[in-house]
């Protein structure tokens, strides 16, 4: 054995840990708390941050804080963004694919799921100047007047997210920013690698800091906070199970939080226009005519 292949040996392994998502940086969590992500034999992969009730609060900060500015954004606008961060996606295919195989699927299911996840922003990014035509009206009225309703962003949206880790993620998340609103969202627990990446590729796109904020976590600790928080106007409960649900409706009932349940979606199949809808209010406006 050469003398570099004994190096080689003797070598200690880097464990990396992966900090969280907020407001554009990546902060450790100010808890200090980390837990190992293993593979499914149990092999360790990677430590995660477990995020904090002050996480979860300096998260919906940055969330608000982004929101005038990424909601006053022009809709075609949002979807070029959304296209760039397709295509940052696409360029690093190769580790995604790896580490959605370090997570239990076989290479080709890997590489389909994440070419179905690049397709997915970019099917999104397509609907950003659409959606004021198909969710806004010219209303017919008896008078004199103009009547128009047009689709607004809800605001600042908690989504859980399910364990699909990359394909499920992009699906919940895409439809609530591409609409104007702005988002924290909690990563699968049992594989938080996948959104931990995508992190890395929005923190290098065009995407406004804030807008998309992610922690890593005990989901049973964090989604009680987002539930509860009087700053958040909306839930996605994708990653709850049935049985949790009821309670984090209620706790979201204190601000009348729009609330989208799990309905145990088919992340591979047709997306629809339900989650682009769901967080988003209507505006009507009158208008005298001639004036």
């Amino acid at each position: 054995m050469s003398e570099s292949e004994k190096m080689s040996e003797q070598r200690l392994a880097v464990r990396k840990t992966y900090k969280l998502f907020i407001g554009g940086a990546f902060p450790r969590s100010e808890s200090g708390r980390t837990y190992p992500v293993n593979d499914p034999e149990g092999r360790f992969l990677a430590n995660a941050s477990q995020a904090s009730r002050k996480d979860v609060r300096d998260a919906v900060g940055a969330a608000r804080k982004a929101f005038g500015g990424w909601s006053g954004r022009t809709p075609y606008n949002r979807g070029q963004i959304l296209y760039r961060v397709a295509e940052m996606l696409e360029g690093r295919h190769a580790q995604f694919v790896g580490e959605l195989r370090a997570a239990g699927l076989g290479r080709n299911a890997a590489a389909r799921e994440v070419d179905a996840a690049v397709d997915r922003w970019v099917w999104y990014a397509g609907w950003a100047d659409k959606l004021g035509a198909v969710a806004g009206a010219a209303n017919p009225v008896a008078g004199p007047y103009f009547n128009f309703s047009t689709p607004e962003p809800t605001g600042v949206v908690g989504v859980v997210a399910p364990d699909s880790p990359l394909l499920g993620l992009v699906s919940v998340v895409a439809p609530v920013i591409v609409s104007g609103n702005t988002c924290v969202v909690v990563a699968s627990e049992p594989a938080p690698l996948p959104a931990v990446t995508l992190a890395e590729v929005l923190a290098t796109s065009d995407l406004p800091g804030g807008v998309v904020n992610i922690l890593t976590g005990r989901r049973a600790e964090l989604a009680p906070w987002l539930a509860s928080h009087l700053d958040v106007n909306a839930l996605d409960l994708a990653g709850v199970p049935d049985e949790q649900v009821r309670p984090l409706e209620e706790a979201a009932a204190g601000n009348l939080k729009r609330v989208l349940r799990p309905t145990g979606a088919d992340w591979a199949g047709d997306p629809g226009t339900r989650r682009l809808t769901a967080f988003l209010e209507t505006k009507t406006v009158w208008h005298p005519v001639g004036v």
